[in-house]
């Protein structure tokens, strides 16, 4: 074989390796799911506190979702684990009806999303207004933020120079090198201080015990009935809704970081996958999850499914294999890594004196309504829906300003051209009944529609009712200048046609 042929074959075989085979992206990617493992231990820990259940339920959730998502996911990088949001819809079923109810509503959940999924639901996220974005993001941070206040309450003094230690550790250490991610540079450093000098401090431990061996698959311990059907349903749609929400917001913040596209319905669809398989292996849900997306993309510069992959799997060999050694690692270390992330995520530039003073009061408005509503509730789905409510208002009433009506008579007198310009929907539409001298116009009025665009049926139905009263006076109304859309729904759905 010719020096040629054997290049061109290497080539091609070049093409077809994934891209995280390269020796830098591969030691980028396993370190990256490394760091997000050791800040998933305490969170998944916390949340299943929070749903009231056992640890391991959390810890297994956070393994499964992450693992299955990685292959079936939309949002290359993304985790995904057991998160608040969820546990705050299921708690109230897991306290009244026990937890087979709970691992019935993970897995009806599941099948939620693959239904929202394929039917489309992840194309919706194209109505989120760039400030609702921008709201989410803050928001979030400040929630993760006030997450970690509790673990420096009531704490031993020693705490707070560990803090301030991994913090310079991740601001300082990326200047020096980039080949090991900045968190697990403190996280190790940490450890060995604290273990080394014998300083007692809450550690990872503290938070509950970690499980000792694997999750085994099987049914949820319910009866198959109607009823236990409609008791599960609502919060399973609930937890579907919150989950997807949750979960597409940070794929479209993670687009954004990375100048990637990702596949919305295909996340869609992988949440319920992975809720499904999580139910199964009796996990108690879950969806993306905002803080450790940040340290496997932003802090730790990941950008593949391995990452992802990795960070379940080093999590399950972490509680398992080495939990006596996971359980010495000191609150403080992650306490420092979660609030690097918050400063890393939260946008500084929208809140800039600059910013502010150049942005329309609306914006602004609808930026302030997210973060207030998201902080106050604790939910993301109640600030994402009302910021987007207020800024279709905010938006519908600055088109509606838009549209405009001026009139010409003819110099023999015998007809009026009134020009309608911009676009008609409800919002402007009901304002040009009174924009008519029916009266004192000639018998013959023409309304010019050249310039304006008609969108909806409140449109059409003004304009019948300016053309009834013209009629009841005697005089006709003769509308022209429409555009082949208008012309196709004013035909359609007018009733003088």
């Amino acid at each position: 074989m010719s020096a040629a042929s054997t290049a061109s074959i290497a080539a091609r075989v070049r093409g077809f390796r994934p891209s995280w085979l390269s020796p830098r992206v591969l030691r980028t990617e396993v370190l990256a799911g490394l760091v997000v493992a050791l800040a998933l231990i305490p969170e998944a820990i916390s949340f299943s506190i929070i749903a009231g259940v056992d640890p391991a339920v959390g810890l297994f959730a956070s393994f499964t979702m992450a693992v299955t998502i990685a292959v079936a996911g939309g949002r290359p990088a993304m985790i995904s684990a057991a998160t608040g949001a969820v546990a705050l819809v299921i708690a109230p079923l897991n306290r009244e009806h026990g937890f087979g109810y709970l691992v019935a509503a993970v897995i009806l959940a599941g099948v939620f999303q693959i239904v929202l999924g394929a039917l489309g639901v992840g194309r919706l996220m194209r109505f989120i207004p760039r400030s609702v974005m921008v709201g989410f993001v803050n928001s979030l941070s400040i929630l993760v933020f006030m997450a970690q206040v509790p673990e420096l309450r009531d704490v031993p003094w020693a705490v707070y120079p560990l803090l301030a230690a991994g913090l310079a550790l991740m601001v300082f250490f990326p200047k020096v090198t980039t080949l090991v991610p900045a968190p697990l540079v403190s996280i190790v450093i940490l450890i060995a201080v604290t273990v080394a000098a014998g300083i007692a401090v809450p550690t990872v431990g503290d938070k509950g015990a970690l499980p000792s061996s694997l999750p085994v698959p099987g049914l949820p311990e319910v009866p198959f009935t109607l009823d236990t059907l409609t008791t599960v349903a609502p919060y399973a749609f609930a937890m579907a809704l919150v989950g997807l929400m949750e979960s597409l917001m940070t794929a479209k913040l993670v687009d954004e970081i990375t100048g990637t596209r990702s596949s919305k319905t295909r996340e869609s669809i992988g949440q319920g996958v992975a809720n499904i398989v999580t139910g199964f292996l009796g996990g108690m849900g879950g969806c993306a999850m905002i803080g450790q997306t940040m340290v496997n993309v932003k802090v730790s510069g990941a950008r593949t499914r391995l990452s992802t992959f990795l960070a379940g799997a080093f999590l399950l060999v972490l509680c398992i294999v080495f939990g006596p050694a996971v359980s010495q690692i000191p609150m403080a270390a992650l306490v420092a890594v979660m609030v690097m992330v918050c400063f890393a995520t939260f946008d500084w530039h929208s809140i800039a004196p600059k910013t502010l003073k150049r942005m329309p009061a609306g914006e602004i408005t609808v930026m302030v309504l997210t973060v207030v509503c998201v902080v106050i509730t604790h939910n993301l789905a109640v600030g994402v829906v009302a910021g987007s409510v207020t800024a279709m208002v905010i938006f519908a009433k600055r088109v509606a300003r838009l549209a405009d009506v001026t009139s010409v008579t003819d110099p023999d007198g015998g007809q009026i051209v009134y020009a309608v310009s911009g676009a008609l929907f409800f919002a402007s539409s009901n304002e040009l009944v009174g924009r008519f001298d029916y009266a004192g116009d000639p018998a013959h009025v023409v309304i010019d529609l050249s310039a304006a665009h008609i969108w909806d049926a409140s449109s059409v139905a003004t304009l019948d009712a300016i053309e009834h009263r013209y009629a009841q006076l005697g005089k006709t109304v003769e509308i022209t200048g429409l555009n082949e859309a208008s012309a196709r729904l004013h035909g359609t759905l007018s009733r003088r046609r």
